[in-house]
């Protein structure tokens, strides 16, 4: 399963899972004809691909979408809980707008948590990919909510790690930078330029993909795209002082 699957990293992740043998494929998406457009163009039978619309911050629907996948094709080897959004602003930025980054950018990877995970521990197998961001080690200048929600993401993902990795449940959470993306676009196209710069190159996804796929075949927790990343969260972890002033200076004057 792929949540966010309409296009960008999603997109990227089932077209490359297609052609590396997936046996089948749900994608999901608040975005219903792209996450079917995607699954129709995938090289797979038609009865083993489909596009659905899913909202992940509603618990009831991510269930159900797994209830779906477990009913049709049997068990779920691989969750990918990719769905995220950008949310830019300070502390003064509106509750409902905290809210909605807690909701889609954490609360969505607690349900597919509680979904999936009963049927991967009965069958002692199963692996939970949750898309993070490198802002869940580092942070995000001008996005408050979204750097928080996504430092809960992975202290979520460490979690699930130390919990079950014992029990046959692999767990790895992808910290990329920047990645051509539409939620990138359509970010800076608003003017939200300080919180989708990246320290590193602006990758395209399906690079970001190269990485994931190298990741989940060594098991490896973190999953880092820009591998500057590794040296930024080295530093912080170092002398967080001197990284905060280091952060400090990358603000723009009228910040």
């Amino acid at each position: 399963m792929v949540t966010g699957a309409a296009n960008g990293i999603g997109a990227a992740l089932a077209r490359r899972f297609a052609l590396a043998g997936a046996e089948a494929l749900l994608l999901c998406d608040l975005d219903s004809d792209g996450a079917r457009d995607v699954a129709a163009d995938l090289d797979l039978p038609e009865d083993r691909r489909a596009g659905v619309g899913c909202d992940v911050a509603d618990r009831e629907e991510v269930q159900r979408l797994v209830d779906m996948a477990l009913a049709r094709f049997g068990r779920i080897d691989l969750f990918c809980s990719n769905a995220g959004i950008l949310a830019p602003g300070d502390e003064t930025a509106p509750v409902a707008e905290w809210q909605r980054a807690w909701d889609v950018n954490v609360m969505a990877h607690v349900h597919a948590a509680q979904a999936v995970l009963p049927s991967m521990l009965e069958r002692g197998a199963g692996y939970l990919l949750n898309t993070v961001s490198a802002a869940g080690l580092l942070t995000s200048l001008g996005a408050a909510p979204y750097a928080v929600s996504k430092h809960a993401a992975l202290a979520f993902s460490e979690w699930l790690a130390v919990t079950y990795g014992g029990k046959g449940i692999g767990v790895s959470a992808l910290c990329p930078q920047a990645v051509r993306t539409k939620m990138i676009a359509e970010a800076a196209a608003a003017g939200a330029g300080a919180a989708v710069s990246s320290g590193g190159n602006l990758l395209e996804a399906e690079e970001v993909v190269d990485s994931v796929i190298a990741g989940l075949a060594d098991e490896r927790f973190l999953i880092l795209p820009h591998p500057e990343t590794a040296r930024y969260a080295e530093a912080k972890a170092r002398d967080i002082d001197r990284w905060i002033a280091g952060m400090r200076r990358l603000l723009p004057p009228d910040a």
